[in-house]
């Protein structure tokens, strides 16, 4: 089983780095880098999600997926599409129905942010800005009975923007459990690394899959 690590927005896979180094490594495991685009493509949700749909399907057998944010939007999106194919999976900070008004006011401050403030983002701020615009109309609600998988659905306490969807979203899918991370906010894996890797060491290991 390969274990795929999925960063989220204005991530790189090296976020990843002190997770992984705190549960002792994991050699099956890949991260993948989401906002690696050939050049001149347009970027939108749909491009990054066949793109990375389609790299799932050249891995021998099944595969365990653990996202953040706009990670875990993709592998939600690909368990729900593939659930033959997922044989675990970790959602941190996700969201299974777009916020609207939330997107809609992130892109209002973001054509107002300077190109430059992008540059740590992976992308260029006019592919930022449609990226987040064609995952507004996303809406995963009516589909999530099709996750079969063991879940574990993560967010930091002081997430506000998503630990109300971590909530129904751990609710709404059968096989599944909340840990909500105390002190720490978006970013899970950045914020509170090692208490990530022991809460993905002890999913793993439930699975009989440890790392």
């Amino acid at each position: 089983m390969t274990r795929i690590y999925l960063h989220g927005l204005g991530q790189t896979p090296g976020s990843w780095e002190k997770t992984l180094e705190y549960s002792g490594g994991d050699e099956d495991c890949v991260c993948p880098d989401l906002t690696k685009t050939e050049r001149g493509e347009r970027v939108t949700y749909s491009s990054l999600y066949a793109r990375f749909s389609d790299a799932c399907g050249g891995y021998e057998g099944s595969v365990a997926l653990c996202g953040l944010s706009l990670g875990a939007v993709l592998a939600l999106n690909y368990a729900i599409d593939h659930p033959e194919k997922v044989s675990a999976l970790v959602l941190i900070a996700a969201q299974y129905k777009m916020p609207k008004f939330l997107l809609g006011l992130q892109n209002i401050l973001f054509k107002l942010m300077p190109k430059s403030a992008f540059a740590g983002m992976g992308l260029p701020k006019k592919d930022v800005i449609g990226l987040c615009r064609t995952m507004a109309k996303l809406d995963f609600a009516d589909s999530l009975y099709r996750v079969s998988c063991p879940t574990l659905v993560v967010c930091g306490e002081k997430d506000s923007a998503n630990l109300k969807a971590s909530k129904k979203l751990a609710a709404s899918v059968r096989d599944s459990r909340l840990a909500v991370v105390r002190g720490t906010g978006h970013e899970v894996n950045a914020e509170a690394p090692e208490k990530l890797a022991e809460l993905l060491w002890d999913f793993y290991a439930s699975l009989d899959a440890p790392l």
